[in-house]
C-alpha cells in the first residue's frame, strides 16, 4: 500500500457558522466573579467576597452544609487521619466538639496513637529516618504498654476501642489531656471509633498487643459506624487525611445501611487533603452520593485548609453570600 500524499492546502473556511455570544451559556459570568475584600468586614466579608466559582464555590457549598446539619440536628462526622493531628489541629477539633459542629468521630489506628502521645506528653510523631536503622522505630514503652492494656481492659468490658481509650484518658487525666481528641469526646460525650489493620500500627509490635482485643475491638466500632452512618441522611461525613483505610470502612458502613433499606438521601460528603487520591474520590465524595447526595474534594493543606474551614463554620459566614 502506498502512502497518502497531502498537499499544503489551507482549510475552506467558506461556510464557518458562528452565533450571538449573548445566546451563549457561558461557565464564568460576572455575577459569580470574586470581590475585592473590605478589611473591615472581617473573615465573614472574605468568604463572601470568595467567587462562586469552582473550588470557591464548593468550600462556600461545605460551610452551609455543615451549618445546615448542625442548625437542623444532623449527622456530622468526621474521619480523622492522623496527619490532622501532627499537624497540630487537635485544638481546633476541639473547639468545633464543644460548639456542637462534631456529632461523632473516626480515627484510624495512627490517628489514635498520636492522639494519646499528645495527651500523654505534649508531643508526638518520632523521625522515622532516624529511629529504624537502629531498631528503635514505634518503641516506646509507655505508648506501646498503655495503649495496648486500655484497648485490653475496655474490649474486655464490651467497648470499642475508641471508648476503651477515651475512657482510659478520662479517667487518668493525663497532663496534656486538654490537647486530646479522645479526652474531649468522653467529656463531651461523642461518639468515637477507631478503625485498625492488624500490623499497621506502631502498637501492634508491642508485647502487650492483644489481636483478640485489636480486632474485636475494631470490629464492635466499625459495627457502631455503621449505626452512626445510617443516620446520617441529611448529614455531612469529612474524611479529613485518610486517604486508605477510612473511606474504604465508610464505604462498607453505607453499604450496610442500603443493604438494609436505608436511603441516606441528602448526603454530603467531603475529602479533604492536600492531594486527591483514588480511593478518597471514589469511596467518599463520588459513590456513597451517587443519585442522593453531593460530594466535594477540597484540596489544600490541613493546617490551613481545616482551621479555616472551622473559622468560616463558626461565623456563619455563607448566610451573606
Amino acid at each position: 500500500m502506498s502512502r497518502v500524499k497531502l498537499p499544503y492546502e489551507e482549510f475552506d473556511l467558506t461556510g464557518v457558522r458562528t452565533y450571538p455570544l449573548a445566546s451563549r451559556k457561558s461557565q464564568a459570568r460576572h455575577e459569580d466573579f470574586g470581590r475585592a475584600w473590605n478589611p473591615s468586614s472581617g473573615l465573614e466579608g472574605w468568604i463572601a467576597s470568595l467567587p462562586k466559582i469552582l473550588a470557591a464555590a464548593d468550600f462556600s457549598a461545605v460551610v452551609d452544609a455543615v451549618l445546615a446539619a448542625r442548625r437542623d440536628s444532623r449527622v456530622l462526622l468526621w474521619g480523622l487521619g492522623a496527619h490532622v493531628i501532627k499537624t497540630g489541629l487537635s485544638p481546633v477539633v476541639i473547639d468545633l466538639m464543644d460548639r456542637g459542629f462534631v456529632s461523632a468521630l473516626a480515627l484510624n489506628g495512627a490517628g489514635l496513637i498520636h492522639d494519646f502521645e499528645v495527651a500523654l506528653a505534649g508531643s508526638t510523631s518520632e523521625d522515622v529516618d532516624a529511629a529504624l536503622g537502629p531498631g528503635r522505630f514505634g518503641m516506646a514503652e509507655e505508648t506501646g504498654r498503655d495503649l495496648n492494656d486500655a484497648m485490653t481492659a475496655g474490649v474486655g468490658r464490651g467497648l470499642g476501642l475508641g471508648q476503651s481509650v477515651a475512657a482510659h484518658l478520662s479517667e487518668r487525666k493525663p497532663p496534656f489531656a486538654h490537647l486530646s481528641i479522645l479526652a474531649a469526646a468522653a467529656r463531651l460525650e461523642v461518639p468515637v471509633t477507631v478503625h485498625v489493620g492488624v500490623g499497621t500500627d506502631i502498637i501492634h509490635m508491642h508485647p502487650a498487643a492483644s489481636g483478640e482485643a485489636i480486632g474485636a475491638g475494631s470490629l464492635r466500632d466499625f459495627r457502631y459506624l455503621a449505626s452512626i452512618v445510617s443516620k446520617m441522611a441529611r448529614g455531612v461525613y469529612l474524611n479529613c487525611g485518610s486517604a486508605v483505610l477510612l473511606p474504604e470502612v465508610f464505604l462498607k458502613a453505607v453499604s450496610l445501611a442500603r443493604n438494609r433499606g436505608i436511603a441516606l438521601d441528602d448526603l454530603t460528603t467531603v475529602n479533604l487533603d492536600f492531594v486527591r487520591q483514588y480511593r478518597p474520590e471514589t469511596n467518599v465524595v463520588r459513590r456513597p452520593v451517587a443519585g442522593i447526595g453531593r460530594g466535594y474534594s477540597l484540596t489544600g493543606h490541613h493546617e490551613i485548609m481545616l482551621p479555616l474551614l472551622a473559622a468560616a463554620v463558626i461565623a456563619g459566614t455563607t448566610a451573606t453570600r
